[in-house]
């Protein structure tokens, strides 16, 4: 069981390297531009994935050994995602890298640790995933709720509560607290797309996502305007049928785009790397980079 643990908890780990690795990607840090981010670059990046590599085992190791409705299991993930997030802070220096997948891993490696009370046989299937993304709900739907409830007398907000506040969008918590309907349709795109070569699925998957997502990121920094432009010029390019060389060149230039208006689709990105460790959980692709 413990090289188990150590295996899946790998994989959260790789996902984030894998997500942020991919290029080019438009408005985001990837191997070669810092996007439309000018405080942090790929090695920040890799600084904040080293950072959080010892607590993705211990989000795993609370859903294995928790007893109770999963609701309680919350507080002790939000607990030890805290110490992760003050880790992840002291390793960039205070830049804010991975707040978002950082509660999206405590909450989705709590929920597989859940499941593996009753399974514990790898490769999971496409079931075993809707499960775990069936108990992420269970586990944040209360607090989270609460958490809304309450930030009308909160005295300091996060962007992203301030932006709930603004718009009603509930962003990644509001995601967890509904099963993650974003990252299921991500993951039937991913399934249905299995000829696709590795790298140039994940490019697609994140398009398709740009053009789906409530994206706070896009929001924080551009108002409904910039989200509704996004989503338009994602979908655009998704239905163009560009060829892979086609479609790399092309967010090359939307790479410089959102970078001079100042848009990075954050949220898009942090969902993509939650997409890449289901796709290894269920064997869709392999943590080398090889198809299975």
């Amino acid at each position: 069981m413990d090289e188990q643990l150590l295996t899946i908890s790998s994989y959260a780990e790789t996902a984030l390297y894998e997500e942020v690795a991919l290029s080019p990607k438009p408005g985001l840090v990837d191997r070669f531009s810092n996007g439309a981010h000018r405080d942090m670059d790929f090695q920040t990046f890799l600084a904040s994935i080293q950072s959080l590599r010892p607590f993705f085992k211990e989000y795993l190791y609370l859903g294995l050994t928790h007893r109770g409705q999963p609701s309680l299991l919350f507080n002790s993930l939000r607990e030890t995602g805290k110490m992760a997030e003050t880790a992840m802070l002291k390793a960039t220096k205070g830049i804010n890298t991975h707040k978002g997948a950082n509660f999206s891993f405590a909450v989705l490696l709590g929920a597989t640790g859940l499941h593996m009370q009753l399974n514990t046989h790898l490769p999971f299937t496409a079931k075993d995933t809707q499960k775990i993304l069936s108990l992420s709900q269970d586990i944040t739907q209360d607090v989270v709720a609460k958490d809304f409830q309450q930030l009308t007398t909160k005295q300091h907000l996060s962007y992203g509560e301030e932006l709930y506040l603004k718009y009603q969008i509930s962003g990644i918590r509001g995601e967890a607290a509904n099963g993650y309907p974003a990252l299921q349709k991500l993951m039937c795109f991913l399934r249905k797309h299995q000829e696709l070569r590795q790298e140039e699925l994940l490019l697609r998957a994140l398009l398709y996502l740009m053009s789906e997502v409530e994206d706070s990121n896009i929001l924080h920094r551009g108002g409904r305007d910039a989200l509704k432009e996004i989503k338009k010029e994602s979908l655009d390019l998704q239905k163009s049928r560009l060829s892979y060389v086609q479609l790399v060149k092309k967010l090359k230039e939307y790479d410089q785009q959102l970078t001079t208006r100042y848009l990075s689709p954050g949220g898009s990105a942090d969902l993509l790397s939650l997409g890449i460790y289901f796709s290894f959980l269920e064997k869709l692709f392999s943590p080398s980079g090889k198809k299975v």
